[in-house]
């Protein structure tokens, strides 16, 4: 049990934890500097309390800033506070949170609030792909600060009080804050794309605690499985109506339908996110044209095409689960790239880092075709040969070069219609069909859309073993 004080900061950290839980270490630090008199104020723990407890009965490792001491600034000994926390996670290969609500670096202590804070960037990034990183913002994170949650590995934020920049609203040539508020939980997830899930203070504290548990605690544990209670074989007779938002067909494919979706206001073209299929979990990702809310009512559609943010939502989403060993489900429906200036200025980037990220992970990886498959844009998708160790098809599924009616018109440019039409049908049968690709040896199975669950099941439990090497070297370079 912590004997800390009941502050806004250890009322948080007792909300995320299992019920007393947490310990406290370092709770006796204070600052060491004296300049500017700062030897005159109080600073209990230096403002961050520090320690660990379990969620659902698993190791964390957590640190939460405590606003009402000197606005929750870092100092040297709170740097050093969280650094010596990060030795400890590494140590016994378990999660650290952090909750950020600070007012940044500490004036008084100028160069050694520096140094420890560059020690903090340090031990994240060498804990990068080692232990899951999480941080929750529900205050202040501004500045070189701001810089913590993008090196950590899933961000949470509340969406009222919470502030994230690197240079305020007021500071942004020819802005201001009621302009456009770029510090704002709502620009962050919706255009920077920095945060994964918003919410309230209580519903985002639930939503990490709910992640944890779907993570494995680092790179080398394999026991991230709870008993399965849904049935394996489930027919989902609705699932082939979920073509167009993905994220409804992902949360019918899951045990017990529990989808956990990240960056969900950020590229919503591209879906990310976390489900269980058998008690273990799996990584997904699918192209998505068509958003549905809670009413079953239609609030946007998009092109089935690939949008440079998508792809680089995507990328990231599945280097990790590459990093933590978690297997990817994908759920392809894609005809080609989004064709905006916008878009383009990254597109080709993005998509190259996509692609890199499919074809480098050796996790299993399973696609299933759920509708169009065209050109390149389906190879960034895990295909058969940039990576994907199976391949399943729907039966109305088309995979190919391009649409056949397309392919008809610049194949026999000065046709006739009736022409055209004979000519792309007959296109379809022999180029562009699931059956097609099938007899190609791209596409392992053909399947009905009411039994993907069983099929993709099925598939990790065959792959769970995999092993598979990659050529020596450093690290790559896109």
């Amino acid at each position: 049990m912590s004997s800390t004080a009941q502050t806004l900061a250890s009322k948080r950290i007792n909300s995320l934890l299992d019920e007393n839980s947490f310990v406290e270490i370092g709770g006796y630090v204070t600052a060491r500097n004296t300049d500017f008199n700062l030897s005159e104020k109080e600073t209990p723990a230096d403002g961050v309390i520090t320690g660990y407890g379990v969620i659902d009965g698993s190791l964390v490792y957590v640190y939460s800033q405590d606003a009402s001491v000197l606005n929750g600034s870092i100092g040297e000994m709170h740097a050093k506070k969280i650094a010596n926390l990060y030795d400890l996670a590494m140590k016994t290969g378990a999660p650290i949170i952090g909750l950020l609500d600070c007012a940044g670096l500490r004036l008084q202590e100028a160069t050694d609030a520096l140094n420890a804070f560059g020690e903090i960037y340090t031990k994240q990034v060498m804990a990068s792909g080692v232990i899951p990183q999480i941080t929750g913002i529900f205050g202040t994170c501004g500045g070189g600060l701001a810089v913590v949650p993008a090196l950590t590995d899933f961000t949470f934020m509340e969406d009222t009080k919470g502030r994230l920049f690197v240079n305020s609203p007021n500071a942004l040539e020819g802005n201001e804050i009621s302009k456009c508020d770029t510090s704002s939980a709502a620009y962050q997830s919706e255009h920077a794309g920095l945060v994964d899930v918003l919410g309230s203070e209580e519903e985002i504290l639930g939503q990490m605690r709910t992640l944890v548990s779907m993570l494995p605690s680092n790179f080398e544990d394999n026991s991230s499985y709870v008993d399965c209670t849904d049935d394996l074989n489930r027919i989902c007779p609705e699932l082939e109506n979920c073509v167009g938002d993905t994220s409804i067909a992902l949360s019918q494919i899951a045990d017990n339908q529990e989808f956990f979706e990240v960056k969900a206001a950020y590229a919503k073209d591209m879906v990310t996110g976390f489900i269980r299929l058998n008690g273990a979990t799996v990584g997904c990702v699918a192209n998505r044209s068509e958003v549905y809310n809670q009413e079953g009512e239609k609030t946007e559609t998009f092109e089935n095409v690939l949008s440079a943010r998508g792809c680089k939502k995507a990328a990231e989403f599945v280097k990790f689960c590459d990093a933590f060993e978690i297997p990817v489900l994908t759920l392809t429906n894609v005809k080609g790239y989004k064709a905006t200036k916008c878009s383009e200025s990254n597109m080709a980037r993005n998509a190259a880092e996509l692609t890199n990220a499919f074809i480098s992970a050796t996790v299993p990886k399973v696609n299933i075709v759920i509708g169009e498959a065209f050109g390149s844009a389906y190879l960034t998708m895990n295909s058969k040969s940039t990576g994907a160790d199976m391949v399943f098809a729907w039966p109305n599924a088309q995979i190919g070069m391009m649409d056949a009616k397309l392919a008809a018109k610049i194949m026999y440019a000065d046709a006739d219609a009736a022409t055209i039409n004979e000519k792309a049908a007959e296109y379809a049968m022999l180029q562009s069909s699931a059956l097609s690709a099938a007899k190609r040896g791209y596409v392992d199975t053909i399947i009905e859309a009411e039994d993907t669950r069983k099929y993709v099941i099925g598939a990790f439990e065959m792959l769970f073993t995999k092993r598979e090497d990659r050529p020596s070297k450093k690290h790559g370079t896109v």
